[in-house]
This record gives structure tokens, C-alpha cells and sequence, in this order.
């Protein structure tokens, strides 16, 4: 066994061990999982305590509005919504697949969260625009968490449906290490550089971060900012 596989055994026995401790099986989102696996959807939602993480950020600033850009199976929206069921909250989320879309709305179904979740299908790029000409923000909080080449334009049409104090979060965006690879061709990685470059250098924004994660998910991060 490499160092490597033995390191990804370990991440996830400590990742198992947090879920057993702090977040216990939850039948929906075991449901929505199931699902999603069923249907042949990538296994790419987040895990359980990340998704708990997003509640957290969510409760920190009291968001009222959330937008995610990227809906898979729906696994993470439920937890989003879940953070704004108590204020009366709004989730819209969208998704490029239809196949996804179908699975989505059924695990929202499921949950009994269609009055908080609207999933809305096509381009995101082109479903944001139109709610920025329709204003429909400003959003308090906003999950980018969808194709990674188009992060860029996702950044600069969050910042147009965001307000001061909402939080943008960024995810996968370590890319396995490959993130300082600046001769990198790999689509995802030119997408993730510069969508920090445009983090960085936007005065839009209060302040930024990024952190690297380890866990049953393997090796990743995430990042996040503030705006002015």
C-alpha cells in the first residue's frame, strides 16, 4: 500500500468518525444519495460534513436568499434549504443536465422542500443573466459548485446578484494539487486560476480565502469571500 492510499484510508476513517459524532444518517439525504447512484449521476455531491458546513455558513449570516450554481442530485441544496426553512427561505438552484434536473426535483420532492427549492434547467451562465435582468437578487449567500472553466463568469455574475455581507463560495478548487500549475492545459485548473486571479483582484470584494480539505472525498478545497 502507497503512502498515498494509506493517507485516503485514514482522511476517511477521521471523516467517518466526525459524520458518526456530529452528523448522524439522515434518511432524506441517504435518499437522495441513493437515488442519484440509482439514476448514474457522478458521485460528486459534497459529503455529509461539508454539506453541514454550508448549514453553518448559511445559519452564520442569517441568508434568507440562496443561489447554487450546480445542483447534481440535489444532495447539497437540501441542506441549503434546510439552513433557511426557519426564516422562510428560498433555494434556486440551477442545472445544466436534464437528467440531473428530473433526479434533483424528485429528492426535493422527497424531502417536502418544494415550496423553499426551485431548480431551474439550462445554462447557468444564461439563467443568471436573466435573473440579473429580471432583479431577482440580491441572494445573501451563492454556491458556485458546477462546470469549472466557467468559474470566471460565474464570479462576475454572482458579484452582480450579490449585496454587501453575502458570501460567495467556490467549490473543488484545489483540482488535486494542480491549482499552482500555471502551464497546466487542463480546462478545470486554467478556469479555477483564474477564477482566483479575478478574487484577487476585484475590489468588489471585502476579503477572500481559500482552504485545502482532506476527507472521504479525497483531496480538495474550497474557497470563499466576503463582498464590500
Amino acid at each position: 500500500m502507497s503512502n498515498s492510499n494509506e493517507a485516503q484510508i485514514v482522511w476517511k476513517q477521521v471523516d467517518d468518525y466526525f459524520e458518526d459524532m456530529l452528523c448522524p444518517v439522515d434518511p432524506i439525504l441517504k435518499h437522495a444519495v441513493e437515488e442519484s447512484e440509482k439514476h448514474g449521476l457522478p458521485p460528486h455531491q459534497v459529503a455529509p460534513n461539508q454539506g453541514k458546513l454550508l448549514e453553518i455558513f448559511s445559519h452564520m449570516i442569517q441568508a434568507r436568499k440562496i443561489l447554487e450554481i450546480g445542483t447534481l442530485g440535489a444532495y447539497s441544496t437540501i441542506h441549503l434549504a434546510r439552513s433557511v426553512q426557519e426564516r422562510n427561505g428560498k433555494v434556486i438552484s440551477l442545472e445544466f443536465n436534464p437528467k440531473h434536473a428530473t433526479v434533483a426535483r424528485e429528492n426535493v420532492k422527497f424531502a417536502n422542500l418544494q415550496e423553499i427549492i426551485e431548480i431551474r434547467e439550462g445554462k447557468a451562465a444564461e439563467l443568471m443573466q436573466g435573473m440579473i435582468d429580471n432583479n431577482e437578487g440580491p441572494f445573501d449567500l451563492i454556491f458556485i459548485d458546477a462546470d469549472k472553466p466557467s468559474n470566471p463568469i460565474y464570479l462576475e455574475l454572482s458579484l452582480q446578484l450579490s449585496k454587501s455581507g453575502s458570501i460567495i463560495i467556490g467549490d473543488n478548487v484545489v483540482r488535486n494539487g494542480q491549482v499552482v500549475n500555471d502551464e497546466s492545459q487542463d480546462a478545470n485548473v486554467i478556469g479555477v486560476r483564474q477564477f482566483m486571479k479575478l478574487m484577487k483582484e476585484n475590489p468588489k470584494l471585502k476579503a477572500c480565502t481559500a482552504l485545502q480539505t482532506v476527507g472521504c472525498k479525497g483531496y480538495d478545497g474550497f474557497s470563499i469571500a466576503i463582498v464590500k
